[in-house]
């Protein structure tokens, strides 16, 4: 995940909520993180990351998210196991790839 990504992931999460997360940075995050979304009617969007769906909904007026959305995605993102912690331990788990020194 890039710095950016990871960045707003932290922002989404963070306390008190930021009401300045712009739609269009969350859902190249979903991309990013391998979510399938889906158009549904309207403003309604499915998501369905890590085994869990979900249905979010876009911005009507501007392109930023108001509290009550940034609550939900926060919601969804928690029981489809994609909090900042859980992603650190998930980078942690994973084994680092060495490069060989060249050889002379």
């Amino acid at each position: 995940m890039s710095h950016k990504h990871e960045q707003l992931l932290r922002t989404i999460f963070h306390d008190p909520i930021n009401c300045n997360i712009h739609w269009r940075e969350v859902e190249s995050l979903l991309h990013h993180v391998g979510a399938d979304i889906e158009q549904l009617s309207g403003a309604r969007i499915r998501v369905k990351l890590n085994g869990s769906e979900g249905i979010l909904h876009r911005p009507h007026h501007g392109n930023t998210l108001d509290r009550s959305s940034v609550r939900h995605l926060r919601e969804y993102l928690a029981h489809a196991r994609m909090t900042p912690s859980q992603y650190e331990a998930s980078r942690s788990a994973e084994p680092r790839q060495v490069r060989a020194a060249p050889s002379q």
